[in-house]
């Protein structure tokens, strides 16, 4: 990994490794989580506070965070064409986080990474985010939407042979 104190690390440009990064350094009791939360990716914040990271540290870190989502983690896609209805308050995600964070049966498991979390609404929760967790459900448009996407994603995973 090639990362010094004038980049910002890979968890500055995702929420989700910035919060298992969180999590680590938390359930150690680790005083580096101060650091850890600067947001590097502000050309002001590695000019004034570049200085107090620990590079070795971080590189060890990133790996650690990329290891666990290799092999603790396991993802799903459907595609869905534009940008409009993937995010945003219009978009799929916004209404999927809402309903996963309101549903009843879903729990964290008792070893639940999150739980070691300094956010409490991470480690009170269920989801690795804080946004939109109040957001309304799924609806039944939203729903025509993602079964065609899913059916769509069948067909593209034919296609390109990753059926």
């Amino acid at each position: 990994m090639n990362l010094d104190k004038n980049k910002p690390p890979p968890s500055a440009r995702s929420i989700f490794r910035k919060n298992i990064g969180r999590v680590l350094l938390n359930k150690r009791n680790d005083p580096y989580l101060e650091i850890w939360n600067i947001d590097f990716t502000k050309k002001h914040n590695r000019e004034e506070k570049g200085a107090f990271r620990d590079i070795p540290k971080e590189i060890e870190l990133e790996a650690e965070i990329t290891a666990i989502i290799r092999e603790k983690f396991s993802f799903r896609f459907f595609v869905l064409e534009g940008q409009k209805k993937r995010m945003g308050r219009e978009g799929l995600e916004t209404s999927l986080i809402g309903t996963v964070a309101r549903c009843e049966l879903g729990k964290p498991s008792e070893g639940w990474l999150g739980r070691y979390s300094p956010v409490k609404k991470i480690n009170s929760g269920k989801l690795w985010q804080v946004q939109n967790l109040e957001a309304n459900t799924i609806n039944e448009d939203d729903q025509e939407v993602i079964l065609d996407a899913i059916e769509k994603t069948v067909g593209w995973n034919r296609e390109v042979g990753l059926e």
